[in-house]
């Protein structure tokens, strides 16, 4: 098969010597193995963890298509130069779709997919940033990129296994680091959303080193494989509409403020109230006010379970809005402040926008100073265990597409009902379905009506559950 045709005759060069090694490599390995198994083996295992099953996935450079076959896909299409491990891979399996294409000419390839796979594929080419262009016709806006590569950090030791017929041998590398792919990935037309470094001991009995010693330091500088996760460069959206969810419980004296107060955004804005088993009149002041605002469309339910997260879920679920907006019916985080919020999400800047307390100076009663430290602590504690920065886990305000919710709802399963808040279980959910995650700072204000609901050693205490959650179901796989 020919070589893209903008390639100089160097370029071309480079693409048929590397096509020849890996024919050469795919007869050796019929009856070789060498010692990779237990490196693949752990790469499937990360990968599974990062694809949901049944998405449509590509995966470039899929050599015999064993990390495809293993990632449940409702549609997975393997991509790859070497046209003997192409043939090894449909005899091996028939149920997925492969083609034989060189990474930088796939003109004869259609369809866009949710995934697109490069694993140990990008230190091979010869034109990364022209293999990344070739990739955005097959992207969604939600479609996710997932690369992993060598670390420059191994090539001796590689090259040694490589010398004793250990490891697949290979053809001359580009090495790139972590900051060269994520600037070639920007060039190219995306934006990475997080980066992890992976696998310390691709050997047996290396389970342990694998799945904790290599989240930590100094051990994670020592890993084989950089994985950086990216998404395309965001596109803004036209008009949508919203949902503004409020769980009310006590919250009678804040009522016809918030009807004043939300602003309208997008296309239309409604209003969906949650009421909790209220020991004041909130259901009837709600009942009340909705007639008196006929130009806001709003809706009431009485909620069937108990705490926030229960009645967030059954607002998410009876909403009508593109884009999904908590708002606490206390007020703290001032309505006025949700435009910003959805400039943030309508613009594509963030897919999953959550509310920042701890940036600019409160309001002097608005958060108690133990609150305020324990918050600062657990912050930095998630920023880590999730891979990207969440500055503040419990403020109330998040706003997400109505796409992205369904798919956490339908996800959940992972996680478990095990978040009476309902901040973690959307956190932890956008975090699984490597969404880009955006801080947005506001100012957080005293309340004017009633007390709080949140009980500090309680709370504090499930914040702790969280953590060790977070690190055993995200973090720690």
């Amino acid at each position: 098969m020919e070589t893209s045709s903008s390639f100089d005759e160097a370029g071309k060069n480079y693409q048929q010597t590397r096509k020849a090694h890996w024919d050469q490599i795919a007869q050796k390995r019929d009856a070789w193995k060498g010692l990779g198994g237990w490196y693949h083996q752990r790469l499937a295992e990360i990968y599974k963890f990062l694809i949901s099953p049944k998405q449509s996935v590509l995966e470039i450079g899929c050599g015999t298509g064993d990390l495809l076959a293993q990632l449940n896909a409702a549609r997975g299409v393997g991509i790859d130069f070497s046209g003997e491990t192409i043939q090894r891979a449909k005899a091996k399996h028939p149920q997925l779709e492969f083609h034989q294409m060189d990474a930088h000419d796939l003109s004869e390839l259609n369809g866009t997919f949710d995934t697109i796979i490069l694993s140990d594929t990008i230190n091979d080419l010869w034109d990364v940033q022209g293999a990344l262009e070739q990739l955005k016709r097959f992207c969604t806006p939600r479609t996710r990129l997932i690369v992993n590569f060598y670390s420059h950090l191994w090539q001796i030791p590689l090259a040694a296994a490589q010398a004793l017929n250990l490891a697949t041998p290979l053809q001359p590398q580009n090495w790139l680091t972590p900051e060269d792919l994520v600037n070639m990935l920007r060039l190219a037309g995306f934006e990475s959303i997080r980066a992890a470094n992976e696998v310390l001991w691709p050997l047996p009995l290396g389970g342990f080193a694998n799945k904790y010693l290599v989240k930590l330091l100094p051990f994670k500088n020592l890993a084989l494989t950089n994985f950086i996760i990216a998404r395309p460069a965001p596109q803004p959206a036209a008009q949508p509409s919203v949902s503004v969810v409020i769980a009310a419980r006590n919250e009678a004296g804040n009522i016809k403020n918030i009807f004043e107060r939300v602003p309208k955004m997008g296309s239309k804005t409604e209003i969906v109230f949650v009421e909790g088993h209220s020991k004041d009149n909130t259901y009837e002041a709600i009942e009340k006010e909705m007639p008196l605002h006929p130009a806001t469309p709003s809706l009431l339910f009485r909620q069937p379970g108990i705490g926030k997260a229960d009645a967030i879920r059954l607002g998410f679920e009876k909403a009508t809005g593109d884009i999904l907006m908590i708002l606490d019916a206390d007020l703290t985080v001032p309505p006025e402040d949700l435009p910003r919020f959805y400039e943030a999400i309508a613009s594509g800047t963030g897919e999953f926008i959550n509310g920042v307390r701890l940036v600019y100076p409160m309001e002097k009663e608005a958060m108690q100073t133990l609150n305020f430290i324990g918050n600062k602590l657990f912050s930095l504690t998630f920023s880590w265990l999730l891979g990207q920065p969440i500055k503040d886990t419990l403020c109330g305000t998040k706003v997400m597409w109505r796409k992205d919710y369904e798919q956490i709802a339908a996800n959940r399963s992972y996680f478990g009902d095990f978040d009476p808040f309902g901040d973690f279980d959307l956190i932890f959910g956008a975090a699984k379905l490597n969404l880009k995650i955006v801080d947005l700072p506001i100012r957080y204000r005293e309340r004017v009506y009633g007390s709080t609901n949140i009980s500090r050693w309680k709370h504090g205490l499930l914040l702790l559950r969280m953590v060790a959650f977070a690190a055993r179901r995200i973090k720690f796989v």
